[in-house]
């Protein structure tokens, strides 16, 4: 197995969620680290792929909503400063794959599988070669202990439940 290396410069963690059931709030981690393990990256079936974000690395555009997503109602980071997943099994989908594992947020562990598709792979101006893949994945927010909200007078919720996850990797060999 070799090792390969996220190229954070051309990668992103990001999520997004319903706001006010109207529109959507996006978002990224700025601070995470990876392990890609993989035979060849061409077939991820052999890849062992692991993360960890640093929660009060959150960035979603407003300072005052990072505050609150830092503080106990949401992630906790005093208590809960990273979010893990670990894959525990790749199957292929056609061209694409389906990524399951487990993903860690404040102490809960839960299965979650990642829809991931291989974008393709090309060498960099210096000779190296780059591997691209998007990844996505839905999870139930208030499964992970992130329960807070507030009723709207119109009806419905500010936050909703559903968070949508997003990855995009740009990988190449570990030096």
């Amino acid at each position: 197995m070799a090792k390969w290396t996220v190229d954070q410069a051309h990668s992103s963690i990001g999520f997004e969620v319903k706001h006010m059931m109207v529109s959507k709030v996006k978002g990224q981690f700025e601070t995470y680290t990876a392990e890609v393990e993989a035979v060849e990256l061409t077939d991820l079936t052999s890849a062992s792929i692991g993360f960890e974000f640093d929660v009060a690395s959150i960035n979603t555009r407003n300072e005052d909503r990072d505050n609150h997503l830092r503080s106990a109602d949401f992630f906790d980071v005093e208590n809960y400063s990273a979010i893990e997943f670990k894959s525990t099994s790749i199957t292929k989908a056609g061209d694409d794959y389906k990524v399951t594992g487990d993903l860690t947020i404040k102490d809960v562990t839960k299965s979650v599988t990642f829809d991931v598709e291989f974008g393709g792979k090309g060498t960099n101006p210096w000779g190296v070669e780059v591997y691209g893949f998007e990844a996505e994945a839905k999870i139930n927010r208030e499964e992970f202990g992130l329960t807070w909200n507030a009723a709207l007078e119109t009806g419905g919720v500010l936050v909703g439940k559903d968070i949508k996850i997003k990855v995009e990797l740009e990988v190449n060999p570990a030096a």
